[in-house]
């Protein structure tokens, strides 16, 4: 896994936000890290509402690890523990870069519907379009494959508002101590470092299985 940090302008966005908050803690008084927030209306949910376990994914459209955890575990996952019920997934993207931002506030503004299959098209088509040389044209040109025009995409890009829910999402993770990607939550529990991250899909299936409700 590797180190995550927002982009300069994400970063001055985040300090806006905290523009009118209490001064922080001192070091002596830092506070543990908090429960990530529960799933809302903003949040695309894979899988059914009344899972008994639920899985939030902090990911970056532009790291590695995260293409290789939905190519290689992913569909596993969806296979025994959503398709079934006994799981739901929450993928929340956490912006690395000025690309990985455009693609996040890209990702906002699809479909409900399509959210989930434009994340999947973004990660197999990663090295593309990351390395482009216009990112943006190649962004659009899977977007509008999603179902926005060409009207939508360039307001979607220029909207401040979907860059500032980006930006509170990405600022939320750091408070629950989200440091690197991806990062997964089953049940608002972090699971440690060992066992957390791009891992095969025998190492979530324990942990899920150790989530379910004891009968």
């Amino acid at each position: 896994m590797r180190q995550m940090w927002l982009t300069r302008a994400a970063f001055l966005l985040a300090a806006a936000l905290l523009a009118s908050a209490p001064a922080p803690a001192r070091a002596d008084e830092a506070q543990p890290p908090q429960p990530p927030p529960a799933v809302g209306e903003q949040d695309h949910v894979l899988g059914k509402a009344d899972a008994p376990v639920t899985i939030i994914e902090y990911g970056s459209l532009t790291c590695p690890h995260c293409a290789e955890f939905a190519h290689a575990t992913l569909p596993d996952i969806e296979k025994n523990w959503i398709d079934t019920g006994k799981a739901r997934l929450v993928f929340r993207v956490f912006p690395l870069n000025q690309v990985d931002l455009r693609a996040a506030m890209l990702a906002r503004c699809v479909p409900g519907n399509r959210y989930y299959a434009f994340i999947e098209t973004l990660y197999q088509s990663q090295n593309s379009w990351m390395r482009a040389a216009d990112p943006d044209q190649a962004l659009a040109g899977i977007a509008r494959l999603a179902g926005l025009g060409e009207d939508k995409v360039k307001s979607c890009l220029a909207d401040k508002s979907v860059e500032n829910q980006v930006v509170a999402t990405a600022y939320a993770a750091q408070k629950s101590g989200v440091d690197s990607t991806p990062t997964f939550f089953i049940n608002g529990v972090k699971p440690p470092p060992e066992k957390n991250g791009a891992q095969p899909y025998e190492v979530f299936n324990q942990l899920l299985t150790a989530a379910l409700p004891k009968s």
